[in-house]
């Protein structure tokens, strides 16, 4: 029988982050060959792997990278099981170690195929997956180029990547604020102008009937009826439309007995108004659109271009589940 050293038997765990024992075993059965030991263990992987394949990987951790010159980031999910896994120190360093790897990748295929270590970042998986005994994936790869680029990640359960137009001074503040606010609201699009005008009306017919549905409830119940909005985005509010709302906005002003001379100072906040309630969809799914989550006097765009000549030219966003 092969004699196996405590040395060989930490260096295989060094390597492979398998449990002492099933080092030692390994080492055994390949009769002290390092490289036929590693086979073993991703052999057992497959076996864990092929048994817990109709398992759900939804918790883990969500990384980002960004190269230096911050003009390219990565957003990834590596999943497992278990919440408890997905907190380990080891498991959130082989994530990142994935990261580091996937910065040079354009799509999931290619980070799966890409070396790690002398074998392949999906076989990297299915060994860890024999290592911690629970099914483990790559579940999400985003990735963003842009002149400057910069990222946030909320307790490695979401991450967040943003792109600008330029790079400016304080970049590095922009780019964590704004990153932040797409992690934490969820936005889905950059700007109004994204929306088809087929999802735009679905979205108005369903939030209407939702609201006049409530409304319903309210009177049963003798409360204030919730004002039922002719739209939801801005792609809807046409000159036209502007135009009557303003006509509306005077009109009401004068059965209120306003002076003409003063309807200038309150039509602004009127037509302000009518805008704010009738772009709920933009400010829900719109980046852009969204009211800043550091300044509620503000919303992203007008954030973004305190900063000076920039814009948000793009966004990706990861997270569990």
């Amino acid at each position: 029988m092969t004699k196996i050293t405590a040395a060989e038997v930490n260096r295989l765990r060094q390597t492979t982050g398998a449990g002492m024992m099933d080092c030692k075993k390994a080492l055994v059965e390949a009769e002290g060959d390092f490289d036929k030991a590693i086979d073993v263990l991703r052999k057992q992987g497959q076996k864990v792997a092929e048994k817990r394949a109709d398992r759900d990987s939804t918790e883990g951790a969500a990384v980002a990278k960004i190269n230096e010159d911050h003009t390219v980031g990565v957003a990834i999910v590596v999943g497992c099981e278990t919440d408890f896994v997905g907190k380990n120190e080891s498991f959130v360093a082989l994530a990142n170690d994935i990261a580091d790897i996937a910065i040079n990748c354009n799509s999931k295929e290619e980070v799966l195929a890409a070396d790690f270590g002398g074998m392949t970042v999906a076989d990297k998986l299915i060994e860890q997956t024999g290592v911690i005994g629970e099914k483990i994936d790559l579940n999400a790869f985003e990735k963003l180029e842009a002149p400057y680029v910069g990222s946030y990640v909320h307790i490695n359960k979401i991450a967040a990547l943003v792109g600008f137009s330029s790079k400016v001074d304080k970049a590095d503040e922009l780019a964590k604020d704004v990153a932040m606010q797409i992690a934490s609201m969820g936005a889905t699009t950059l700007s109004y102008k994204d929306f088809d005008p087929e999802f735009i009306a679905a979205e108005t017919e369903a939030r209407i009937a939702v609201i006049e549905k409530d409304n319903e409830e309210r009177a049963r119940m003798n409360k204030t009826p919730k004002n039922v909005p002719s739209y939801i985005s801005m792609a809807q509010l046409t000159p036209e439309v502007l135009a009557k709302a303003e006509e509306d906005a005077k009109a009401e002003l004068k059965a209120e007995g306003k002076p003409e001379q003063i309807w200038d100072r309150i039509l602004p906040g009127k037509m302000e108004r009518f805008i704010s309630d009738n772009t709920t969809l933009d400010q829900e799914k719109c980046l852009l659109d969204q009211t800043f989550i550091k300044d509620e006097k503000l919303n992203v765009a007008k954030y973004v271009a305190s900063y000076g000549d920039v814009k948000v030219t793009d966004f990706k966003r990861v997270s569990l589940g």
